[in-house]
């Protein structure tokens, strides 16, 4: 096995795991430490007077966090690698409709590195995700 191999190993293996960090705590902090309830309220009031009803903001904060706790764990596990990027890739896409609809010119800093990562594991071939489950699992 040539070396060069070993890096396109580790390219897909290093933001793999790294973005399943990030969402893994920020599910672990929105489930454990804050609480569906203070999350729903933290977009409730701005939101209200747009017109989303509260059971949208409920669904949607209960999807957001499972998505993220979830998705997480199996990012860094590298299982169901594709299904994980599909589960925070939407959920990504519901974090963008709310903040949009809450500020106009809300601050992108959080969400455009994980969408690149998020899309940079979807294009790469999947041949280089070999230090995961699904490649031991599913040869």
């Amino acid at each position: 096995m040539d070396v060069s191999e070993y890096h396109l190993y580790a390219a897909a293996f290093i933001p793999r795991v790294f973005l399943g960090i990030l969402f893994l705590f920020q599910g672990y902090d929105a489930l454990f430490r804050l609480g569906i309830p203070a999350v729903i309220e933290t977009f409730e009031y701005p939101l209200k007077n747009k017109g989303v009803p509260r059971f949208l903001l409920t669904m949607g904060s209960w999807y957001t966090s499972l998505a993220k706790l979830i998705g997480g764990i199996l990012l860094i596990l590298g299982l169901f690698t594709h299904l994980a990027l599909y589960m925070l890739g939407l959920d990504l896409m519901f974090v963008a409709i709310t903040f949009g609809l809450m500020r106009p010119l809300w601050d992108m800093q959080f969400v455009f590195p994980r969408l690149v990562l998020l899309i940079f594991l979807l294009i790469i071939p999947i041949e280089w995700n070999v230090i995961s489950l699904d490649h031991l699992l599913f040869p």
